[in-house]
């Protein structure tokens, strides 16, 4: 799903102009972009929650010349689904029992 189609169902489901589903979007989006850069997390019920985390600097090594290179501490942003998010998208694609089928036997009889 794109933002685009996020503005489509907003302007089918809610009869907003496709300016104001737009900004609607946007200021979603934006909002949670600053909540993230500023280091809060983002808890959405019934969809699941971002976190940020943090990453210690360390050395790391090329893998042509073997030469060490410092590695600098950075922030990452991890997203972790909610239960029922979980349930329902599980529920959609539960595995089928397949049923046990008998080998065909041959055409002559014999096995």
């Amino acid at each position: 799903m794109l933002k685009s189609d996020l503005i489509a169902i907003l302007v089918a489901k809610r009869q907003l102009t496709q300016k104001q589903a737009e900004l609607t979007i946007e200021t979603i989006f934006e909002s949670m972009k600053a909540a993230l850069c500023g280091g809060d997390n983002i808890e959405i019920r019934g969809l699941g929650a971002f976190h940020v985390k943090n990453y210690q600097g360390y050395n790391g090594r090329n893998p042509k010349t073997g030469e060490v290179i410092p590695v600098k501490p950075k922030r990452g942003i991890l997203f972790r689904t909610g239960k029922e998010l979980r349930d329902r998208v599980n529920r959609g694609h539960a595995p089928q029992k397949q049923q046990q089928v008998a080998p065909p036997k041959s055409e002559t009889g014999t096995a």
